[in-house]
């Protein structure tokens, strides 16, 4: 069995797409108290992983499955993992990770996000 894998996506290749307004969806799977310290400065979807069960099966109709998914978390690992998850379910999904999570985009892109 051929398993997909989240594309990498660099911090400033995710600020150079999103400048462009793209139809795409990006889910944040950090925790709350996370994105009280950090948030990532354009609209995300919240999708805690400690919270699964409460999201898990409304995931169809939170990630629309026609627009791209880039998947973020703080260093890359846990997001990863989400879309390694989102790509079992639906192999033609697209989906990127961001690699180095929001540290590297506040390292690489927008120093003002806050690394903890």
């Amino acid at each position: 069995m051929n398993q997909r894998t989240p594309q990498p996506l660099t911090a400033a290749e995710l600020a150079a797409w999103l400048k462009k307004e793209p139809a795409l969806t990006l889910v944040d799977v950090r925790e709350h108290r996370e994105l009280t310290i950090a948030a990532f400065p354009y609209p995300v979807e919240h999708l805690p992983l400690s919270e699964a069960a409460q999201w898990m099966d409304a995931i169809d109709q939170r990630l629309p499955a026609s627009q791209a998914v880039v998947v973020l978390c703080h260093a890359g690992v846990r997001s990863w993992n989400f879309g390694c998850w989102l790509l079992e379910r639906n192999p033609a999904q697209e989906v990127w990770n961001l690699e180095g999570g929001i540290d590297a985009w506040s390292l690489a892109v927008d120093s003002s996000v806050p690394r903890y």
